[in-house]
């Protein structure tokens, strides 16, 4: 996930049209219900994307790299731990890393009876951010007055920090620092 594509506006738009309004999330559900490839009660984060829609219409062919990208996200919030409860209406469920947590939220919307809309979005972290290295997710609910129930999953991806490629080749730049070092 810390490919660009994944940062795109095309591609946030394509993937939460399968999780928002309502109506959309209702149809997503049904075609996960009717996949002989998913489990919806232990569905994880990730395993839904290439059911609810095809490769072939994932912008800049980034579906290809899902599997590679998703595992990343994975490793790095597994070694996460995590003080976060569920939600207002399960307090009392902390799953023990940031991975466990976004598996509960999202299993919690599509598990819910109506599910819960999701809102996703994907960014880059900052040269300068803590933990920079690595992926991280912030999970917000949005609640309607004093409702413990959530209405809403707000799912931010923070993909770690890539410099800017540079179009010369590291050949080139290994010779110009070499060049550097030996004229210093």
């Amino acid at each position: 996930m810390g490919s660009r594509p994944y940062t795109t506006a095309s591609f946030r738009n394509l993937m939460n049209s399968n999780y928002y309004p309502l109506a959309n999330m209702k149809k997503s559900v049904a075609k996960l219900k009717a996949s002989a490839h998913i489990d919806l009660p232990t569905l994880e984060y990730g395993q839904y994307h290439l059911i609810l829609t095809p490769a072939s219409k994932w912008p800049q062919g980034s579906a290809k790299y899902w599997h590679k990208e998703k595992g990343r996200v994975r490793v790095d919030l597994a070694a996460q731990p995590n003080t976060t409860p569920l939600s207002r209406d399960e307090p009392d469920v902390v799953p023990l890393t940031r991975c466990a947590l976004l598996d509960a939220c999202v299993r919690k919307c599509f598990n819910s009876e109506p599910p819960i809309p999701m809102k996703t979005n994907i960014i880059t972290h900052e040269a300068t951010d803590p933990g920079a290295n690595t992926h991280e997710i912030r999970l917000e609910w949005e609640y309607e007055g004093d409702s413990k129930t959530p209405t809403l999953l707000h799912l931010t991806m923070v993909c770690p920090y890539k410099p800017a490629h540079d179009a010369r080749t590291d050949d080139t730049r290994s010779v110009e620092a070499g060049e550097r070092l030996s004229l210093g």
